[in-house]
C-alpha cells in the first residue's frame, strides 16, 4: 500500500517537461512510482528529461494521458486551461485517475471540464524557484507546497508532496488568488530589486557586485522572516 493509500505504486506521466516537471518526475520516481511517459515539444526540455528522466519515452500528450494513473500537468498558466479542456473534450481522461498541475494561479477547479469523468483533481504548488537540475531534489526537502483538492481527495495531495520530499499546506479554492499573488511578489519584486542593485554597484566599476550583495540580502531577507509582516506606512516610502 502507497502512502496515497491506494495498493501498490502509481504510474505517472509528466505534461510539460520543463524545470518543474521533470524535477517533479524525478522526485516521484525516487519515492518508487513508474513513470511511464512525458510530454514536451521543446528541444531545451527535451535535453533536460533525458537527463532527469532516462529511460521514460517521450510520448504525444494523448499517450501520456491514456498510460498514466497520475497525470502531473507542469505548464505555465496561460497554457494549464486550455489544455486540460481540450483533453477532456477529447474524452482521454478516465474515472479514477489523479490529476494535479503545478501552477500558483489556479486551484484544482481547473480540472472541472474534467470532472464528470470521474477524475479526482488535485492542484500541488511547489513554493520554490526550479534550475530544472537534480539539485532541486534537495531544495524540495526544504520547500512547502499548496496543496488544493476537495476534502477526500486533500490526503492524497498531501501524502504524494510528502512522498517528493517537501511539506504540504491547504489553500482554499477562495483565498487562491491572494496566495498566487503572494508568491509573485516574493518570486518577482526580490529578482528585480537584486538585479538593480547588481547593476547599480557594476555601474560604479565594482566587479563583485553580486559577492558583496549575497551577505546583504540574506540578512535582510532573514530579518524580515524574523519580523513577519510590518504594514508599510506610503509617507515612508516618499521620504
Amino acid at each position: 500500500m502507497s502512502a496515497t493509500g491506494m495498493t501498490g505504486r502509481l504510474t505517472v506521466g509528466v505534461v510539460g517537461a520543463g524545470t518543474v516537471g521533470a524535477v517533479l518526475g524525478q522526485a516521484l520516481a525516487a519515492a518508487g512510482h513508474h513513470l511511464v511517459g512525458y510530454s514536451t515539444s521543446s528541444a531545451k526540455n527535451i535535453e533536460r528529461a533525458e537527463v532527469l528522466l532516462p529511460a521514460v519515452p517521450r510520448l504525444d500528450v494523448a499517450q501520456v494521458v491514456q498510460a498514466a494513473d497520475f497525470v502531473i500537468f507542469a505548464l505555465p498558466s496561460d497554457q494549464l486551461v486550455e489544455v486540460i479542456a481540450g483533453i477532456a473534450r477529447a474524452g482521454l481522461f478516465k474515472p479514477g485517475q489523479l490529476l494535479a498541475h503545478t501552477s500558483a494561479d489556479f486551484g484544482f477547479s481547473v480540472f472541472d471540464p474534467a470532472i464528470a469523468t470521474g477524475v479526482i483533481p488535485l492542484a500541488i504548488h511547489p513554493a520554490m524557484n526550479f534550475t530544472g537540475t537534480s539539485i532541486d531534489l534537495a531544495r524540495l526537502r526544504e520547500s512547502f507546497f499548496a496543496v488544493a483538492a476537495p476534502n477526500v481527495a486533500i490526503p492524497i495531495a498531501q501524502a504524494l508532496v510528502i512522498e517528493m520530499g517537501g511539506e504540504p499546506f491547504v489553500v482554499t479554492e477562495e483565498n487562491r488568488q491572494k496566495y498566487a499573488e503572494a508568491i509573485s511578489v516574493a518570486d518577482n519584486f526580490s529578482k528585480m530589486i537584486v538585479s538593480q542593485s547588481i547593476g547599480l554597484l557594476e555601474e560604479v566599476g565594482l566587479v563583485d557586485a553580486r559577492a558583496i550583495l549575497a551577505p546583504l540580502l540574506r540578512s535582510a531577507v532573514e530579518q524580515a522572516l524574523a519580523l513577519g509582516h510590518q504594514p508599510i506606512d506610503p509617507d515612508e516610502l516618499l521620504a
